[in-house]
């Protein structure tokens, strides 16, 4: 599997070639997440110690944390080749026997959105996860015969952001676990300046920080700000990327300083203009910015939870005094204990 699988098939080439050299390729250089860090090391170098594949690893957490860079990571320690699909890919249980008829001995096989999988695949991958056969049906009807057929060793690297839509049987299957949290500023500021030396541009450590602020904790957002940025450093300013580049870039893309976009601004807009502060329920809600429910809920309602501007209540959605104040708003005196 080529490094180009691994970014959006969306990209333009040269797009595709940039996000694939933003990643880390070690664990060495992998920054952040350091206890999953230290634990899936001591996994890998124990199993090559060994002379054997490594167990299969699930990578749990929120979208754009590492998930698919580790699994990267993990094929080239081994020395496997990277194969790469996702759960919603495997409609049948032929689907995922065709997708194993290709591993080698010693193969990563990274399954993204795993809790997707339909039961039919699910049930083979039990299979083929633990005893490293799959169960061929040969004929039909009465006459019907199930050939095993062996499997080499390989490891499967699982990755959700709803661990808990797993079946415990396959979660049960996974030699190891790890969670992945959001990361730090000053995590992200030294993501920020080592992807900046990758992209050949200069940065100062103020414009690193400024970037980093304003990612959500998460270094996919980080590196796509760091891009933007560096696209006003080329055309508005010197090519350097300072504190001036990287405000001015980021206002211009509606990126607050708080790492709030036009979307989240909206949905607090609407919640305390429109509807005084809550209650309000998700259907409505997403009415009134004109997006999706599901965008509302699984884009936006993560990040304003976790900082503070939004609580989910049984009755609705609340904006909380925070929420007042980003705003530049005064709420209603029943508003004001929140």
């Amino acid at each position: 599997m080529s490094e180009a699988n691994l970014v959006s098939p969306d990209a333009t080439e040269p797009e595709r070639a940039e996000e694939a050299a933003l990643r880390p390729r070690q664990l060495s250089e992998f920054v952040g997440q350091d206890t999953v860090r230290k634990q899936l090391s001591l996994v890998l170098q124990a199993a090559l110690g060994r002379g054997r594949t490594p167990d299969h690893v699930l990578l749990a957490g929120p979208p754009g944390l590492g998930k698919t860079t580790l699994a990267m990571i993990i094929a080239n320690e081994v020395g496997g080749a990277l194969r790469i699909t996702s759960g919603p890919a495997i409609q049948t249980a032929g689907d995922l026997a065709a997708l194993l008829s290709s591993v080698q001995e010693g193969d990563v096989l990274f399954i993204d959105e795993i809790h997707r999988l339909a039961r039919p695949a699910e049930e083979m991958l039990y299979l083929a996860m633990e005893d490293f056969r799959v169960d061929v049906m040969v004929g039909k009807g009465p006459g019907a015969t199930s050939i095993p057929l062996p499997l080499p060793y390989f490891t499967v690297v699982g990755a959700t952001t709803r661990s808990g839509l797993l079946p415990a049987p396959l979660r049960d299957r996974f030699g190891f676990t790890a969670h992945l949290e959001y990361y730090t500023t000053e995590e992200l500021a030294t993501i920020v300046t080592r992807n900046a030396l990758k992209l050949e541009v200069d940065i100062t450590e103020e414009a690193a920080s400024e970037i980093a602020s304003r990612s959500r904790g998460t270094p996919r957002v980080a590196n796509r700000l760091l891009r933007r940025v560096r696209d006003w450093a080329q055309v508005h300013g010197s090519g350097t990327l300072d504190e001036e580049a990287a405000s001015s870039a980021l206002d211009l893309f509606e990126v607050d300083k708080c790492g709030l976009n036009r979307l989240d601004r909206a949905v607090l807009d609407a919640v305390c203009r429109r509807f005084g502060g809550g209650p309000v329920g998700l259907a409505t809600l997403s009415v009134s910015v004109g997006e999706e429910a599901e965008t509302v809920e699984e884009v936006c309602e993560p990040y304003l939870v976790r900082e503070g501007f939004l609580v989910r209540t049984p009755r609705g959605r609340k904006a909380t005094m925070l929420a007042w104040q980003h705003l530049g708003l005064t709420p209603p005196p029943e508003q004001a204990t929140l």
